[in-house]
């Protein structure tokens, strides 16, 4: 029996001929990625286990202050200082101070096909979508790893998904994972991973690729990786690199099962409060009223994202019933973005721009929400109490769907004001 891409890169940064599911090994790693919501602790744990040495390679460990940027507490200003002089004792190249959310630098910057990466944040498997074996792991594991650039992990059982029809114009991989997470449940890829596959994802973005990896960790998954293709390439020589190793699987790869869609007729999606599985198609859910709408997170903050909201709203405003927030993933974004006239465009519709980071996702830096107040977001969770009170709700949805809602002030149905022609 052949290997799936999934184990194919963990058998080759474990220099093995072949891994099984349910195997543990130990591999090495490309790149280790920490962030200010979890480098503290990584930190002392350390500096109680060097004992004096340096991290194995400088230019390997990626540092990124995003969550918290710029700093809105004594206690995020004293932790970055505590990240900066870490940084500094260690000789680190890589230091990224509110330049953007963590996984898209490190795609914009540093991954290239066939890396093995880990990262101190659930959303690290965001990279299977350039073809990159990717997982977040606990600040004891990253710490281990900053000393020997290596780690221990269990080859997972894999899920394959195949994605094939035509996707209605007002349809995104938002609104595909959302599907696919509704099927599986939070917990029905636990330590899983997903491979995808089909005509869909042969006619997708890097950047829609990206988003169907980001919530894989929604299902439990451990990895999500999409095989490189032309897309992938162009890609990552547009950003100067060079990809390294191309894996695809062998025709008798093995899977666990086997999920298949045909997405001609899928809706818009939405996640209701307050779990990601609770997905309703748009037709269920549609003229529920909201407080505020939020664009931006590293699953839709890039600058497709942003562009087909600046189409929806071009010459229109948003409703007076809402606050528009956008958060652009990453500096190039943003930058990109004023460039083309798309921030101008958010902006006269009534958007608010934020800095790129983290932002609204989790409700750290601003956009919190007070008492019964409803938020439309394309961030990635929507647990009780994550952007302001507990009280609060948070539903998920697409770029489209939330640049709809704004204009109306309530969710709405993108294919209202996206001609499908």
């Amino acid at each position: 029996m052949g290997m799936n891409c999934i184990e194919k890169i963990i058998s080759n940064h474990a220099n093995k001929s072949k891994v099984v599911p349910g195997q543990i090994v130990e591999v090495s790693v490309d790149y280790v990625m920490t962030n200010d919501a979890t480098t503290a602790l990584g930190i002392d744990i350390f500096k109680k286990q060097a004992l004096g040495k340096k991290v194995w390679n400088s230019e390997k460990l990626i540092m990124v202050m995003d969550h918290y940027t710029p700093s809105n507490s004594v206690a995020s200003a004293e932790y970055h200082k505590r990240m900066r002089d870490f940084a500094q004792e260690q000789n680190l190249k890589y230091v990224y101070d509110g330049c953007g959310v963590c996984h898209q630098l490190m795609v914009e910057n540093h991954v290239v096909p066939g890396n093995l990466v880990i990262g101190a944040d659930s959303h690290t498997c965001t990279y299977g979508g350039l073809g990159v074996l990717s997982t977040g792991m606990g600040s004891t594991d990253i710490a281990v790893s900053w000393l020997e650039g290596k780690t221990w992990m269990k080859v997972p059982y894999t899920i394959k998904v195949v994605l094939n029809g035509k996707l209605n114009k007002a349809v995104q991989a938002k609104d595909i994972i959302l599907r696919i997470i509704k099927d599986l449940s939070v917990s029905g890829a636990t330590y899983k991973g997903i491979e995808f596959y089909g005509e869909v994802i042969d006619e997708m973005s890097i950047s829609s690729r990206l988003t169907l990896c980001n919530m894989a960790i929604e299902a439990g998954a451990k990895f999500a990786y999409i095989p490189p293709d032309k897309k992938t390439i162009e890609f990552i020589q547009s950003r100067g690199r060079v990809a390294q190793e191309l894996v695809y699987p062998d025709e008798d790869a093995s899977y666990e099962r086997v999920l298949e869609y045909d997405v001609t007729d899928l809706e818009p999606q939405v996640a209701l409060p307050h779990s990601v599985d609770n997905v309703m198609d748009i037709s269920e859910c549609e003229g529920i009223e909201l407080d505020e709408i939020f664009l931006g997170a590293c699953t839709n903050g890039r600058l497709e994202d942003l562009e087909i909201a600046a189409t929806i709203l071009k010459g229109k405003k948003i409703s007076n019933k809402v606050r528009f927030l956008v958060t652009p993933a990453s500096r190039d974004v943003y930058v990109e973005a004023l460039d083309k006239g798309i921030i101008k465009t958010l902006i006269e519709s009534g958007a608010m721009i934020n800095n790129p980071g983290c932002s609204t996702c989790f409700g750290a830096t601003n956009g919190l929400l007070g008492k019964g107040e409803k938020l439309l977001s394309t961030a990635n969770r929507n647990f009780k109490g994550r952007v302001g009170s507990s009280e609060s709700e948070i539903y998920l949805a697409s770029p489209a769907t939330i640049a709809a809602s704004a204009l109306f002030g309530k969710i709405t149905d993108p294919r209202r004001v996206i001609n499908n022609d």
